[in-house]
């Protein structure tokens, strides 16, 4: 998109400090008022009175899904979590090429196999399953342009109740800091764990403004990681391609076949355990810094993925693993239960071909999780194990909270920082000197 460059920078805040942040509890988006900060022209908005803290509270508290019936499903704060209400959602997409000319319970038989044919059986016949929003036989055949429908009762997995502090608002974007363990893309994988800024765009011509500076490598980005072991006092550079070995997992690894990416690394401290790491990743790759920081052998000190002992051995894949240690690290941590992580359901077997682009990644992400959705019909063929509470509506079995410290890994998004402007965010807890909380880790 065309712009001014110098309007385009008076609208941008040149540094966020630490004293400017603002608690989304304490914010609203009715009232304007001028944030001090280094550009006096940028205007942040605030509540003015006790009403619109409350009505803030109450906006901020809620996560509308539109249901079939137009309700708003509402989460809730409870043990420290943040949850949502079960609620029914309906995927729809047109039918692809490959499909036509196809029965419908043919296609979902084959194409989405992590459910039975039986369960696909009747979600067709009770209507689960429609096309052109009208119900159908299993012996229907799908024709060129219908629109496919699967109505589905989610569970959302519940996110740590940390309020999301906004950094910045402006008329066509807002500049957050994340807490760990809520998802940013729908697939459920990418940065669930993270932490730190985020820029989101509120008009699709700003999103493509930042895009295209992503993708000219216009915006740098810093991240701070706790990671195990002594790192090394000079700056490192890794520029080991990294490939994904497993949609199921989500898993990289280095690979001589991978997609060319470069991270800078940076040591701020080291407490006699584990190492503060500043990140530059050059390049955006999928657990890009996470895979380079295990291949040098100093991975996030909590990662339960890259740091894994059980799965990757004393050396937790310190400089590299082959093919056959790759197939067994994916069963060992397929049978350590990853699978069950919400965002991971696709035949391992299942390799990325060498030209894939990002966009074929995110989308295969994307039929990751449309695939594990873990909601099957009343009339469904499951299997509970006993003393294990199953839901009402679709007998999907509920599962236990997870543990706070479940909710993160310790690498946060510290700063990020383009032309003529920047966004910085306070240290995470697990980045301070006083932290002890990495004794059991180390």
């Amino acid at each position: 998109m065309e712009t001014d460059p110098g309007a385009h920078k008076s609208t941008l805040v040149r540094t966020i400090h630490e004293t400017d942040i603002i608690d989304s509890s304490e914010t609203t988006s009715s009232k304007d008022i001028d944030v001090e900060t280094d550009n006096s022209n940028v205007k942040k908005r605030k509540l003015s009175d006790q009403s619109d803290k409350e009505e803030f509270n109450r906006q901020i508290s809620k996560q509308i899904v539109k249901k079939n019936n137009s309700d708003d499903v509402v989460c809730y704060y409870e043990n420290g979590l943040r949850k949502v209400m079960p609620y029914y959602y309906e995927h729809r997409t047109f039918a692809k090429g490959r499909w036509l000319g196809r029965k419908i319970l043919d296609i979902f038989s084959t194409e989405f196999r992590d459910r039975s044919r039986e369960y696909y059986t009747y979600a067709i016949e009770e209507g689960l399953i429609t096309i052109n929003t009208k119900k159908v036989t299993p012996e229907t055949i799908v024709k060129n342009q219908d629109l496919i429908g699967h109505r589905l009762h989610r569970h959302e997995p519940p996110v740590t109740a940390d309020p999301i502090k906004i950094l910045c608002v402006e008329d066509d974007y807002i500049v957050i800091n994340k807490p760990s363990s809520i998802p940013v893309h729908p697939s459920g994988r990418l940065d669930r764990l993270t932490s730190g800024i985020m820029i989101l765009s509120s008009k699709k011509e700003k999103a493509q403004e930042f895009e295209q500076q992503m993708k000219n490598r216009k915006i740098q980005k810093e991240y701070i990681g706790r990671v195990l072991g002594e790192f090394p006092e000079e700056k490192v550079t890794c520029d080991k391609p990294i490939k994904i070995v497993s949609h199921k997992l989500g898993l990289n690894v280095v690979h001589e076949y991978g997609k060319p990416c470069t991270t800078i690394f940076e040591r701020v401290s080291y407490n006699g355990r584990t190492s503060i790491v500043k990140c530059k990743p050059i390049t955006g790759r999928t657990h890009q810094i996470r895979v380079h920081l295990q291949y040098l052998g100093h991975p996030i000190a909590n990662d339960p993925l890259y740091a894994n002992a059980k799965a990757w051995g004393s050396k937790l894949g310190k400089g590299g693993i082959d093919a056959e240690q790759t197939d067994i690290i994916i069963d060992k941590l397929i049978k350590e239960g990853f699978c069950d992580d919400g965002d991971m359901s696709v035949d391992s077997q299942k390799k990325t071909d060498d030209s894939q682009t990002d966009a074929e990644d995110d989308l295969k992400n994307e039929i990751a999780k449309l695939q594990n959705e873990n909601n099957h019909a009343k009339e469904s063929i499951v299997t509970v194990k006993p003393n294990i509470e199953i839901c009402v509506e679709c007998t999907a079995p509920k599962f236990s909270d997870p543990f706070l410290h479940q909710l993160l890994i310790w690498l946060h998004a510290l700063k990020y920082e383009g032309d003529g402007w920047k966004f910085e965010s306070e240290l995470p807890f697990w980045a301070k000197d006083d932290f002890v909380g990495d004794m059991e880790y180390a």
